[in-house]
């Protein structure tokens, strides 16, 4: 018999570290019969890799960032999240009886409806990080949830938080890595980049109608960065709904569109090239991030990027969460201005653009800091050799784990 795994995540960057283990999962033992449950959202980084979703989801007003603003709590509530979550959990618990283990991706949500499946569970605390105030409070839920029996592991997004925590006793923590750093290359798009002209990058974000005006924010900040004498060239990043919209954002804020070409008559080197199908080649090859975005920004500071980041209304990109941003990817990460930028916040972000550029010492001092903050690649593979070792399938999993540690990845546990 195929030995069966249920997923559980709770958050769309979440949803996203769990379908790259469930494909690393799927290349080491490819007879795993694999099932996930989305807590938040519709779970499209499981349906773009056809993990079958076992209970019910839906879009909820906060987009799970009810932490960043309790009065989206509300909302959510009234747009039926309580009986969402019920009917959610019970189908966890209907169908974790037929697994051999549940994985968790998330915090302590998604950790307690691994709990209340019943079943051997591993976590992987990916929101929570102790690179935020130097140490990790738990708290009494999380922390009574990761030190069950039941829970088998724990992996965290980066190595200074398993250390804290290992610290604070937990032993069974392990250090996981971002996931999606494993399939982060280039794939040959042609860019149209010219030779000896730094590349800036705009990761508006991938959630509508957020994104919208995210990138609208950011096309106020490019033609500030324009303006400037300092030559550049800027491309977009853009998830398919929002490139559908392009033209009417681009008349939004004074720009011309021509079949993802932005342009502004007035100023002539005013370009900026939109895709949605380069991110892995933008965010590779760009010099400099403009992130309004959470993993993605982590991904570009993985590879060493900077980042600067303007405050938006929300609700994930707001001040709060940028800052946060800036606390956890240290050095990396500059934010400008401390509410929903204005005209002078994207004036100062255009100044601080240019000036990051001519820093070399300072980027090259980001290539350290993104390895040292977030550890290297491997994430997808560490995870998912360990959840063959619990499923019993420990042959091809020593087997894999065996040739990882050849090549220098990791070490075996």
């Amino acid at each position: 018999m195929p030995k069966r795994i249920l997923f559980l995540s709770n958050g769309h960057g979440e949803d996203n570290h769990s379908s790259h283990i469930i494909r690393s999962l799927q290349e080491l033992c490819p007879d795993l019969e694999i099932a996930a449950m989305p807590i938040v959202g519709k779970g499209a980084a499981y349906r773009r890799i056809g993990i079958p979703i076992i209970g019910p989801t839906q879009i909820l007003p906060s987009g799970g960032f009810t932490y960043m603003n309790r009065l989206l709590l509300l909302k959510d509530m009234r747009s039926g999240l309580l009986n969402l979550t019920w009917q959610q959990l019970r189908a966890v618990q209907k169908y974790a009886p037929t697994c051999d283990l549940v994985h968790a991706t998330g915090d302590q949500v998604g950790q307690a409806f691994a709990y209340m499946s019943g079943r051997p569970f591993v976590s992987f605390i990916s929101p929570l990080s102790a690179l935020y105030e130097d140490n990790l409070a738990l708290g009494p839920i999380i922390s009574r949830l990761l030190k069950s029996p039941r829970c088998l592991s724990v992996f965290t997004r980066d190595p200074f938080t398993a250390e804290n925590l290992r610290k604070q006793g937990l032993g069974k923590v392990r250090f996981g890595g971002i996931p999606s750093l494993d399939r982060l290359l280039p794939t040959g798009k042609d860019l149209q980049l010219k030779p000896n002209i730094p590349m800036v990058a705009l990761l508006p974000g991938s959630r509508l109608p957020e994104a919208v005006r995210n990138f609208k924010l950011q096309l106020r900040l490019a033609r500030q960065i324009f303006q400037q004498a300092q030559p550049v060239q800027l491309r977009g990043a853009l998830v398919p709904d929002l490139m559908q919209q392009l033209p009417e954002i681009a008349e939004a804020e004074g720009w011309q569109c021509d079949d993802g070409r932005l342009f502004l008559a007035e100023l002539p080197a005013a370009e900026i090239l939109c895709y949605p199908d380069a991110f892995n080649d933008i965010v590779c090859q760009t010099t400099l991030v403009l992130g309004m975005a959470g993993l993605a920004t982590d991904q570009a500071v993985a590879l060493g990027k900077p980042v600067i980041q303007v405050p938006g209304e929300g609700p994930q990109f707001t001040y709060a969460f940028a800052e946060a941003q800036t606390r956890m990817l240290g050095i990396s990460a500059q934010t400008v201005g401390k509410g929903p930028a204005t005209a002078a916040t994207l004036k100062l972000a255009a100044q601080r653009v240019a000036e990051t550029l001519e820093d070399r010492a300072y980027l090259q001092a980001c290539q350290h800091n993104g390895r040292q903050r977030l550890g290297p690649p491997g994430a997808s593979y560490r995870i998912a050799q360990h959840l063959l070792v619990f499923l019993g399938e420990s042959a091809a999993a020593a087997a894999a784990q065996a040739a990882e540690a050849q090549e220098g990845k990791i070490t075996p546990a």
